[in-house]
């Protein structure tokens, strides 16, 4: 198992400078964004590290020299948009970009691209179900052809009123994997797993790990504290508006011995990513390395 980090906390840095901080700072692996550019449409998107869209061979070449030269890997590349998003012509642009990412993977040996599944966020999910199982099947086989794998966070995108009432994420919760496996069972999708939304949603963690194991491609290490005052005033309910608190690795309710305890029984044995979400930790880039520091001495006694 290696530890790593999500680039996306790191906008002011240009790539080699993300990776030389990382090589010095302990990191093993780096998990690299790859939006578009474009105007960020929420915290910690819009930040591009590879510009998937001019990536050739030669490029690719130079990257990886960097990367390797830093003793590092890449862990994953990196982009979350909304591919079942209601406006047709804002989900063409999103996959197409989606696609040149997992190009990009294919030249850059990178085993891995991370994700959304998408969703309109005022359908149900069996409406946003059928929709996927018209748009996601050939994204995946895309994918297969280019010998990358695609890794959904389970994310619901449920963090503001923006959002309301079903978030911009479909794939949430073990009954909506299990469906989606179902309609695409290729062995080249799987989960992005992250904890702290399973801890928002009550999910017990652990059983997670020990039933959809064989899927999970890659972990993000995010936190989460739950407001009990804020859960209190305005209820479950309210799906976490007002007491969903997303925290760095140690800083929240995770119990992160639990849950390296069922990644090694399941023997997952690739790249912990840490991502950064909190707010206590962004105000400068300085404020920022040091949350990543608080969270790599945190996770780094379960690497091994």
């Amino acid at each position: 198992m290696k530890l790593g980090f999500f680039t996306a906390a790191l906008p002011g840095n240009t790539l080699e400078q993300a990776v030389q901080w990382g090589s010095k700072s302990g990191f093993q692996a780096i998990e690299v964004a790859c939006w578009p550019f474009e105007k960020a449409s929420r915290r910690y998107a819009g930040v591009t590290h590879i510009d998937v869209a001019e990536l050739d061979k030669a490029q690719a070449k130079r990257i990886r020299k960097i990367i390797d030269g830093y003793n590092l890997t890449i862990s994953s590349l990196g982009y979350y948009p909304n591919p079942l998003h209601p406006d047709a012509e804002h989900r063409e642009t999103v996959i197409a970009h989606l696609k040149k990412v997992i190009q990009a993977a294919e030249k850059l040996e990178v085993p891995v691209v991370g994700t959304f599944i998408g969703k309109d966020k005022n359908k149900t999910i069996p409406q946003n179900l059928e929709g996927y199982a018209k748009i996601w099947p050939p994204i995946v086989k895309f994918a297969k052809q280019h010998g990358v794998k695609i890794a959904i966070e389970n994310c619901p995108m449920l963090f503001s009123y923006d959002e309301w009432p079903g978030g911009y994420n479909l794939a949430s919760t073990p009954a909506i994997w299990r469906k989606m496996w179902e309609i695409i069972p290729d062995e080249n999708f799987g989960l992005n797993l992250d904890p702290s939304h399973l801890v928002l949603q009550m999910i017990d963690y652990e059983r997670v790990v020990h039933e959809f194991g064989y899927k999970i491609f890659h972990v993000h290490a995010k936190d989460l504290h739950i407001d009990r005052e804020g859960l209190y005033n305005n209820g479950a309910l309210s799906q976490g508006m007002g007491w969903e608190v997303p925290r760095l690795p140690g800083l929240g309710d995770m119990d992160w011995g639990k849950f390296f305890a069922a990644l090694t029984s399941v023997k997952y044995d690739y790249v912990v990513s840490i991502e950064h979400e909190d707010r206590a930790f962004e105000d400068n880039e300085e404020l920022v390395k040091r949350g990543f520091y608080l969270a790599r001495d945190v996770l780094k006694p379960y690497i091994h």
